[in-house]
């Protein structure tokens, strides 16, 4: 599903851990078909019930032509590091697991209270385990798209007050930007171990190759590609 504010003819595509929860409640406080609960029932699972976060399907898209279109992405090293933070840490989707607390036959014995390193390295079992953690940490093409000339204006998560502005300029109402569903804690790449930066690397690196029109990928060309390098320099 499309994030449609057809009263202002907008076209939203929501990216998870990528600012969303602050877009939709932008969006929401100005479109006049939608409904809001007294604020004091408003927490951020209210932005999500009004806007479910859907895949991308092109010929949906297709039909939002003559909507202005948009998108926000996120660095993905700091999008992925989130997904520990903000899922593990702050909602315990791992601790509330079902299927990690029971066990299943397919899933290998892991804490449902992980250390960062150990949750990277199993991050795989983890989606299995949890829906959230695998609606969260799917990659961003999944949501976007491949082709980024399919939108109006692709914003940063650093350029949300540009955001707001631009939207401010196109609905002629006062829009403003809050900051919400952010981690409690923080934590960078460099805080990981080795072997779990290489178990992760290659999900970075295509991430990166995704959004490389917007971000530059801190570990660096991927193995193969500085391999052939290395074979044209001594050819």
């Amino acid at each position: 599903m499309v994030i449609a504010v057809e009263a202002y003819k907008l076209a939203y595509m929501a990216l998870p851990k990528a600012a969303c929860s602050s877009v939709k409640e932008a969006l929401a406080r100005i479109d006049p078909d939608v409904e809001l609960p007294p604020e004091d029932k408003i927490d951020v699972h209210t932005w999500h019930d009004l806007y479910p976060t859907r895949r991308f399907r092109p010929h949906r898209w297709e039909k939002m032509q003559g909507h202005w279109r948009f998108c926000v992405v996120r660095d993905p090293a700091k999008r992925l590091m989130s997904v520990y933070t903000n899922r593990v840490l702050q909602f315990e989707d791992t601790k509330n697991s079902i299927k990690l607390r029971d066990g299943r036959d397919w899933l290998p014995d892991l804490p449902r209270e992980p250390d960062p390193d150990t949750f990277f390295l199993n991050l795989e079992a983890y989606s299995q385990a949890s829906s959230s953690i695998k609606h969260h940490a799917l990659g961003a093409w999944l949501f976007l798209g491949r082709d980024f000339d399919a939108y109006e204006k692709v914003y940063r998560t650093e350029e949300l007050g540009q955001l707001a502005y631009d939207l401010s300029l196109l609905t002629r109402q006062t829009v403003t930007m809050p900051r919400r569903n952010t981690s409690e804690t923080t934590l960078a790449l460099e805080d990981l171990r080795g072997e779990t930066i290489d178990a992760i690397r290659p999900f970075l690196d295509q991430e990166y190759e995704h959004l490389e029109a917007f971000y530059k990928n801190p570990l660096g060309a991927r193995v193969h590609d500085a391999c052939a390098t290395q074979v044209a320099r001594v050819s």
